[in-house]
């Protein structure tokens, strides 16, 4: 097992040959390859999530395996015994200049700088959602995206189903209309009783004994210094600000998707919270209704769009009886249009006109968006997104979520994380990357990093 022994010269001494190394892989840029090559990949967090997305990966070369938790690591060892484990994803990428790309499955607040790591050495890189913890990181992953090259793919694989796209192509044919109004819903982070993870806590953790299998200062990454408690890791971290994203990290980019996609969403021009409950200044509320102004985009009118979490519930939309089931149930979205209605399941599957009666005679329109092959249809489901990045990697088209469609994506879903901590309607700026109206909440717009973890240094 790579074991970390550093001393601050030595860490000094190694991040200036990773600086110079990154320059030079850089100036290179990715590997050309033909679609019959495999890539050599590594996965950054191969815990959880991070296991599957690296399990997934498997028609490839797997090389290299890191994560700060040796428990975590040795369970992926056994499924790629020839691979290389490292603690330090910094190390593992200065030891293997052979490696094509990388997954990065760990927690939010460390997903900035592992791909920035991995991009600036020319690596392609698999993001699991939300892209960044903040909305300068997503920025600023896209503009790195484009300066190196490198395909790219956020991880949510709702986008490359089926469901999906039968959505947009039913939207964009006209049959609910001009959509003004748009709903989408979670039963993230839970209720009180059977939460997914804690949210609504008011102070920090008592400190506790620090796991002889854990790294916790490579944890922390980017984040302010705090005690370790296993209520912060290696699950319940989503909650709590200095980590997580809450439940519109967790949710919003699979769920929301269908309506940045279909309805051709930029970024709207406000947010706001319109209620919660529990927010403190250490960990998202409870629940929560966001809402978002979208202004006019070519053909498509202003839009309002609302997000609801936590057992909040949107209202049932006029003309639709009221025991005719939106969504999924616990999670979905709605659309209103000025001739009707449309529902979708959590990743945009199940697409369909409300009332029930409008689907009896409907025909789909046209196929007019291209699908994303299944590579084997004995593959676990949501195997077709890391296909699709994979294919990228070697040269095919571009992801479906690569980071020019991601990062603004993700820059939208985290403005909410800011209008739930600073009330009142603000007014966003996009292209300055600015509130307009609160310097309050322009402080959230980029965190202050920990020494040695600021990402404009990478």
């Amino acid at each position: 097992m790579q074991k970390r022994e550093f001393t601050r010269r030595t860490f000094l001494m190694g991040a200036m040959a990773l600086t110079a190394g990154c320059a030079t892989t850089a100036s290179r840029g990715p590997r050309a390859m033909s679609p019959n090559e495999k890539l050599n990949v590594a996965g950054i967090g191969v815990g959880g999530k991070g296991q599957s997305d690296i399990h997934e990966c498997r028609s490839e070369n797997i090389v290299a395996l890191c994560d700060v938790d040796e428990n975590m690591l040795l369970k992926a060892k056994d499924m790629f015994p020839d691979a290389k484990t490292y603690r330090d994803y910094r190390v593992m990428l200065d030891k293997h200049p052979e490696i094509d790309a990388v997954t990065v499955s760990t927690p939010d607040h460390t997903h900035a700088n592992a791909a920035m790591t991995a991009m600036a050495m020319g690596k392609h890189v698999y993001v699991q959602k939300p892209m960044t913890h903040n909305i300068y990181e997503a920025r600023k992953l896209t503009e790195a995206a484009r300066k190196y090259g490198v395909a790219t793919q956020m991880g949510n694989q709702g986008h490359s189903g089926e469901g999906v796209r039968r959505c947009v192509e039913m939207v964009r044919s006209g049959v609910i209309g001009n959509v003004h109004e748009a709903h989408c819903w979670t039963d993230r982070p839970g209720s009180l009783e059977r939460p997914w993870w804690p949210q609504g806590v008011a102070n920090k953790l008592d400190k506790q004994p620090i796991p002889d299998h854990m790294d916790w200062d490579l944890w922390l990454n980017a984040a302010p210094h705090r005690d370790y408690n296993g209520g912060y890791a290696p699950f319940k971290w989503r909650g709590w600000w200095d980590f997580g994203c809450g439940a519109l990290g967790d949710m919003a980019c699979h769920i929301m998707d269908p309506a940045m996609w279909a309805l051709e969403l930029g970024p709207p021009t406000s947010v706001e919270i319109v209620e919660q409950d529990g927010n403190t200044d250490q960990t998202g509320p409870l629940n929560e209704v966001i809402r978002y102004e979208f202004p006019e985009r070519g053909d498509h009118p202003a839009l309002t769009l609302y997000w609801y979490d936590g057992g909040k519930k949107p209202p049932h939309p006029d003309g639709v009886p009221a025991d005719q089931k939106l969504g999924g149930g616990s999670n979905g979205s709605y659309f209103v249009g000025d001739k009707g209605v449309m529902t979708l399941d959590t990743y945009g599957e199940n697409a369909r006109l409300l009332p029930e009666s409008n689907m009896a005679d409907y025909t789909p329109p046209p196929q007019t968006i291209k699908r994303v092959a299944e590579m084997d249809p004995s593959e676990i489901s949501d195997n077709a997104h890391r296909m699709n990045w994979i294919n990228a990697c070697k040269g095919g088209d571009k992801a479906g979520s690569n980071f020019d469609y991601a990062g603004p994506f993700t820059e939208t879903v985290l403005l909410g994380t800011i209008a739930v901590r600073v009330p009142g309607k603000l007014m966003w700026d996009s292209k300055a990357m600015q509130f307009t109206n609160s310097d309050e909440a322009n402080a959230y717009v980029k965190r202050e990093y920990r020494d040695g973890w600021d990402i404009d240094a990478i």
